[in-house]
């Protein structure tokens, strides 16, 4: 398999900026993957006089490991590392090349400050747009930890492992063999698992804001930057940083920018935050407001922050079925994101909840991966554009049930069939199959302010035309509020409105 031309010149120009010498161990053997594995590796050897291959055992063939010469940092690609992983390839290059890894020194410092024996292995598809930032976190911390090592296992070249492990989404970690975590995890949150975090003492002896954004997202960060461009004390609250971008695959509609994906978006927004004086607490999930002198936010862990005026950015998450079975075998056989695990069903049988546009952009995604996909819907029609439901109805291998309830996902240890009423009949019918996306809209993360603020009946924060709350000095912005249309670029014009709102407010009062 040799690389197209323009995979080669960007890696040629990548490799130049390699510090050291890297030695490649390869274990192949006559299999399809480890021809492709090789062929990449003497690619690799004869683009740079830093790189040297050696052949050897390791504890999977095919894979390769990358190491200083006369050193093993543990970093091993169980797989070919292109699709998406091919920037986790490069950047192992580098940093095993002695070129300094990019992050805060605040984490690499948490990361040398871990003392004992910590074995990782991530199960990761290529197509997964979420894999790459845990597969390049575990390898970064494998660099700078010498107790720390890290496999990544493309789940499609060690099918056998993955089922006996019953790995149904990506990506999942085990660590010394346990599993530890699965879904799109930052080298923070990892560290936070691990239980390397900053305290509750640390964030409540902060000085009082005069802006505090509560929500990462295109709204919050948009906000943080409109406010932290007047110059006045801003601070912003996440959970995650990105937010329901970074669970987007394909964005063609953020008008300027023809195409761009969700992690990419989001570490653009994280950058333009961070160009200014913004004091970026993440990680930190807001339980309580409140209104004294100051507006008062209390986090999870206890701390309590103050500040003149707060901006609500909170987003929205996937709406759950609700049905018995979906919360069990969520990761076993029950999943959100197509892109990401729609690789691990190929030949399955699955079902799409939800005939809206992500739903039958979903079933149609998955028709080209897996055997068969049963769509059903609710109501009497989908409602997703006709131009897709036409290309849905020309692909052979896909059924849809309309005016249906989905009654429950069924299973032993994971997803084995999901039962549905006719809603006009009510007569139940049960289909086999292994797994079961759900896609039927969002709900406004705003459960933690019942009683606090006005909200519609669906929870979403109602907002006057300059993002004001009912509460004086509280403002929101984004899918969090009863704006009309739930879209990127409405969050992030949103979120300017609130920040100016709030400025305008500081003014006047």
């Amino acid at each position: 398999m040799a690389l197209d031309a323009e995979i080669k010149s960007q890696l040629a120009q990548y490799l130049q900026l390699m510090e050291g010498d890297v030695l490649l161990k390869v274990s192949a053997g006559s299999d399809n993957v480890s021809r492709e594995m090789l062929s990449l590796v003497e690619e690799l050897d004869s683009m740079s006089s830093h790189i040297k291959v050696e052949k050897v055992q390791l504890e999977r063939t095919p894979s390769f490991s990358v190491n200083r010469v006369g050193d093993d940092p543990g970093i091993v690609f169980a797989g070919v590392p292109l699709g998406h992983e091919f920037t986790s390839l490069v950047l192992a290059l580098l940093q095993v090349s002695g070129r300094a890894p990019k992050a805060d020194q605040k984490v690499i410092d948490q990361i040398k400050s871990i003392k004992g024996e910590f074995k990782f292995e991530s199960y990761i598809s290529l197509s997964c747009h979420n894999c790459p930032d845990v597969v390049q976190a575990l390898n970064m911390m494998s660099v700078l930890n010498p107790g720390i090592t890290h496999t990544m296992i493309d789940g499609a070249a060690f099918k056998e492992e993955v089922e006996s492990k019953e790995v149904m989404a990506v990506p999942t970690v085990f660590l010394n063999g346990e599993p530890f975590g699965s879904g799109r995890m930052t080298v923070e949150e990892i560290l936070a698992k691990m239980g390397s975090g900053p305290d509750a003492s640390e964030l409540s002896d902060k000085e009082p804001y005069d802006v505090l954004v509560v929500g990462g997202g295109p709204a919050g960060a948009s906000a943080a930057v409109y406010a932290a461009r007047k110059g006045i004390r801003t601070g912003i609250v996440a959970e995650r940083f990105g937010g329901q971008v970074l669970d987007t695959l394909g964005i063609e509609n953020f008008i300027g920018t023809k195409y761009t994906e969700g992690p990419k978006l989001a570490a653009t927004l994280e950058e333009h935050v961070k160009e200014y004086n913004v004091d970026v607490m993440n990680l930190q999930r807001a339980v309580r407001l409140d209104k004294k002198d100051y507006v008062t936010l209390e986090l999870e862990n206890g701390a309590v922050l103050r500040s003149k005026t707060v901006i609500l950015s909170t987003g929205a998450r996937w709406r759950n079925v609700n049905v018995p079975g979906e919360a069990e075998f969520k990761n076993k056989g029950v999943a959100y994101c197509p892109h990401c695990d729609g690789p691990l069903f190929e030949g399955k049988d699955v079902a799409v909840i939800g005939g809206g546009n992500s739903g039958i952009e979903a079933a149609i995604d998955l028709a080209g991966i897996v055997k068969h996909v049963t769509v059903i819907e609710f109501a009497p029609e989908l409602k997703a554009d006709q131009v897709l439901q036409e290309r849905l109805n020309s692909l052979p291998n896909v059924t849809v049930v309309k005016n249906a309830q989905t009654k429950e996902i069924t299973g032993t240890d994971k997803v084995n069939g999901i039962t549905y009423a006719d809603r006009e009949t009510g007569e139940e019918h049960h289909v086999e199959l292994q797994g079961v996306f759900v896609q039927i809209g969002l709900v406004p993360n705003t459960e933690w302010l019942e009683g606090t603020l006005e909200r519609t009946r669906f929870g979403e924060i109602i907002v006057d035309k300059h993002g004001a709350t009912s509460m004086p000095g509280v403002f929101a912005a984004g899918d969090c509020t009863d704006s009309a249309y739930k879209q990127i670029i409405i969050s992030m014009g949103s979120g300017a409105t609130a920040a100016l709102g709030a400025f305008d407010y500081m003014i006047r009062n």
